[in-house]
């Protein structure tokens, strides 16, 4: 049994950032969770998720 090739880079693509919100979509009321909590639980996500793909694409 061969050992497990890396994905080809066309089936595991690079994540993206997540859209930051502009300020006009922020209603200013101090909602919890703000637009803008939620952008950056949206970046962490994005940041531990492009750690893992950097660790399976180590060539680039």
């Amino acid at each position: 049994m061969s050992p497990p090739s890396a994905p080809a880079p066309d089936d595991d693509p690079m994540p993206q950032p997540p859209q930051p919100p502009a300020l006009e979509d922020c209603c200013g009321n101090g909602c919890d969770p703000c637009i803008f909590d939620a952008h950056d639980l949206a970046m962490d996500a994005y940041r531990q998720a492009l750690r893992a793909w950097a660790a399976r694409h180590p060539q680039g």
